[in-house]
């Protein structure tokens, strides 16, 4: 469960100030204080494994190997640009997941039974959200693949779970193998246009019979060219995003 409080800490503390200025005191809870905390530290590992980041950080990479370009983005607006698009994304999810969590009990006694069984609750009911989106888009195939090797090593499971009712253990690889599949089905789309000029090019200057310099120099004012006329960035970022819809 502290996987899910990661994406409910960046909602909460969006939150704060509406909270705050119309004098709630839900945030102001210690315990969800710890939750936040808590968070913060495992933000990373859910940043990269549990949201859109793989796929458009692979994606914008193998666009900037495409393009000949070297470190140009270099790898900060690369990182930049997908972390942008990520919480764009995934703002949503996170309201979902807060809305679904419902309200904490208000309790000065962090440690008590009555805060430990609200956190619990909290994280029980504001997990569905993310693994329904994990669910969504993971392919079905890693799915089971991911199901029978779980079925496999855990033996004493008395019923494994079903398609569709997935727990964590299998929707979370399932969906960083899907990512990293459907990445690299756009990166080749990419890849191929710029490809073709660096073809042709290559062709010209070796029937003209020049043999010293290189093609890539060449090709790349080209391939800049097309990306921009073709408005490349508003056409890459605009599928990224609704390739979650």
């Amino acid at each position: 469960m502290r996987l899910v409080f990661c994406l409910l800490a960046f909602f909460a503390l969006s939150q704060t100030a509406q909270a705050q200025g119309s004098g709630g005191s839900d945030l102001s809870n210690p315990v969800v204080m710890v939750i936040v905390l808590g968070a913060l530290s495992l933000a990373p590992f859910v940043l990269i494994m549990l949201t859109s980041f793989v796929k458009i950080s692979v994606v914008l990479s193998i666009l900037r190997n495409a393009l000949g370009t070297q470190q140009v983005p270099p790898n900060q607006v690369i990182t930049g640009l997908a972390f942008v698009l990520t919480i764009f994304i995934m703002v949503p999810v996170a309201r979902q997941m807060y809305q679904a969590a419902g309200t904490i009990s208000n309790t000065r006694d962090i440690f008590s039974e009555a805060s430990v069984k609200s956190l619990f609750e909290a994280g029980k009911q504001g997990k569905e959200p993310l693994r329904r989106f994990l669910a969504k888009h993971s392919h079905d195939k890693d799915r089971v693949l991911f199901m029978e090797m779980a079925a496999r090593l855990d033996s004493q499971a008395s019923q494994p779970p079903q398609v569709g009712r997935e727990d964590f253990q299998v929707v979370i690889p399932a969906f960083v193998t899907s990512e990293l599949k459907e990445a690299f089905q756009i990166g080749f789309l990419v890849f191929v246009p710029f490809i073709i000029i660096d073809m042709v090019v290559a062709n010209v200057l070796l029937s003209m019979g020049m043999h010293m310099l290189s093609p890539s120099v060449i090709s790349l004012p080209f391939k800049l060219l097309l990306f921009v006329l073709v408005d490349g960035w508003f056409l890459l970022v605009r599928g990224l995003v609704l390739s979650y819809m």
